[in-house]
């Protein structure tokens, strides 16, 4: 798939196709194989298990496991967001936040709750947006706070996730990964509604969530996330 990286009134829009691309692209099937961090609703680690089996939804259940989301404003105060590609096991074609995924089991040091969801999301920021690993370091990324939900997907595949939430507020380059990424564009607080209201394609669950709930809090209080930071509860939707 050809990568595009537009500017917002240039979007790219093609018509959303719900079933999951047969067969599964190469790369996606082997992250499959990758192990998250299963936790208990207070976030205690209690085991893994692989990204496969933690996203397939098995008698519409779904084991619950650590992840974390991303939102990078630019000096302008800007949201970066990007579309999954079409390749994308779960919800292809999807818009969502700047970048999600998951701290995993076999790298120790992505064990570590907070600090290790922070490495992994530095990994991720590289890997999906091609940020020089000199500009999303973990000192970088402010912590505000963790969300639980849950989404049974397309059906087959879901999410069930305890959410680390990370702004990143920072100019920063960008080389968008196709094979994770096919859109990426940064959206202006003024525009995000009518953006979201007109889209032909579905926003991700969890990025649904935040956006109605969350969003709109942390924009007006980028310059005093203070404010905001939640650190002690987690957020159930």
């Amino acid at each position: 798939m050809k990568l595009i990286f537009k500017s917002l009134g240039t979007v790219p829009l093609r018509r959303f196709l719900s079933t999951v691309p047969k067969p599964l692209n190469p790369v996606q099937e082997a992250a499959l194989e990758e192990r998250c961090i299963l936790v208990d609703q207070h976030d205690q680690e209690c085991g893994f298990a692989s990204k496969r089996d933690c996203h397939r939804l098995v008698d519409g259940k779904l084991p619950l496991h650590r992840a974390f989301s991303v939102f990078l404003f630019n000096t302008k105060d800007e949201l970066l967001l990007q579309q999954r590609s079409s390749t994308k096991i779960t919800f292809p074609d999807h818009y969502t936040n700047s970048c999600c995924s998951h701290p995993l089991y076999e790298i120790e040091h992505e064990r570590k709750d907070l600090e290790g969801a922070k490495a992994a999301a530095c990994r991720r920021l590289v890997f999906e947006l091609g940020i020089p690993s000199s500009q999303c370091q973990p000192e970088d990324l402010q912590y505000i706070t963790r969300i639980r939900y849950m989404s049974e997907g397309d059906g087959t595949w879901g999410e069930h996730e305890i959410d680390y939430i990370f702004i990143l507020h920072k100019d920063v380059a960008l080389d968008p990964n196709p094979d994770e990424v096919s859109t990426a564009l940064y959206i202006p607080k003024s525009k995000m509604n009518n953006f979201l209201k007109n889209l032909r394609h579905p926003i991700t669950p969890w990025f649904n969530l935040i956006a109605q709930n969350e969003l709109t809090n942390w924009w007006d209080n980028l310059r005093s996330l203070e404010k905001v930071m939640n650190h002690k509860k987690i957020i159930s939707y």
